[in-house]
């Protein structure tokens, strides 16, 4: 059994002990969900969208199991781009994390980005589109960049994934990449 003291320093302990957060990542469901994503979703303390959510039938879904933070695609509609934002930032932690639908990749970002991410980049960039899973580091802005790739049914890719990780502190860690199946 365990004595617990009441002291600032050991209430300091135990919040950053079990501040860690589980983040599930997923971009591109074209309006499309299923038991398959939402078997993780409780699994998470949060989860992230990366746009084309495709109806919000999806998000609202979603946000009845855990909080989400998510963006709106080219896909969708003035409903979704209403709810949400073209780019959110925010801190996890301490993580800066910068979420947006077409972001491009390291060395190739987006124009409507490119300024600001050399100028003032975040530790984590995370972005969708391509339906590409990717994860890979930026060097020349010390920042993880990370694709979850599509998990909805719709689009050119073959396999429907997501990733989910964890967030402790100021470390992105964890990192799993989740297969849903062929589309």
């Amino acid at each position: 059994m365990y004595q617990i003291e009441k002291s600032v320093n050991n209430l300091d302990f135990f919040v950053t002990l079990f501040s860690m957060k589980k983040i599930l990542l997923l971009s591109d469901t074209h309006g499309f969900i299923d038991e398959k994503i939402l078997k993780y979703v409780p699994l998470a303390d949060e989860v992230w969208h990366a746009g084309d959510i495709g109806d919000l039938a999806v998000t609202d879904t979603i946000q009845k199991l855990k909080p989400l933070r998510a963006v709106y695609g080219n896909i969708d509609d003035a409903k979704a781009r209403t709810e949400f934002p073209l780019n959110n930032r925010f801190l996890c932690e301490n993580v800066d994390v910068w979420i947006t639908h077409i972001g491009g990749y390291p060395d190739k970002y987006n124009p409507t980005i490119r300024e600001e991410i050399l100028t003032n980049p975040p530790k984590l960039f995370i972005c969708g589109h391509s339906h590409i899973l990717k994860v890979q580091f930026d060097k020349k802005l010390n920042l993880l960049h990370m694709n979850p790739g599509a998990a909805g049914i719709y689009g050119f890719h073959q396999m429907r994934t997501m990733l989910r990780f964890e967030i402790d502190g100021d470390k992105i860690q964890n990192l799993e990449i989740i297969e849903l199946g062929k589309k």
